[in-house]
């Protein structure tokens, strides 16, 4: 009776703990790389993300231009070639924001 088979707790095997361990490890490593380990936006702080994005480039483009025109001279040539530059990366940030969600 001390050794009956049908009582006795059967151990773990440790190959199925390395083996869960593993998956584990790469479903983590696949959320991560496809991008789903990070927090989603809603729609507020999606549209302010936008928002800022399509303000901000070209507003920075407007300024390093300013200050781009004045040491050359040339005002206001490159501050208006950076402000639709700008406002170009600025729309393809918006696509990429638009994608990744």
């Amino acid at each position: 009776m001390a050794h009956d088979p049908e009582t006795e707790t059967m151990a773990e095997d440790p190959a199925i703990n390395s083996l869960e361990q593993r998956i584990a490890a790469a479903r983590a490593a696949e959320d991560h790389r496809t991008g789903k380990d990070q927090p989603e936006f809603d729609g507020r702080s999606r549209a302010m993300h936008i928002a800022s994005t399509m303000v901000g480039y070209p507003l920075g483009g407007i300024v390093i231009g300013w200050f781009l025109d004045g040491l050359f001279d040339t005002r206001p040539w490159i501050m208006i070639g950076l402000m639709f530059f700008a406002f170009f990366g600025a729309c393809l940030q918006v696509v990429r924001i638009n994608k990744a969600s």
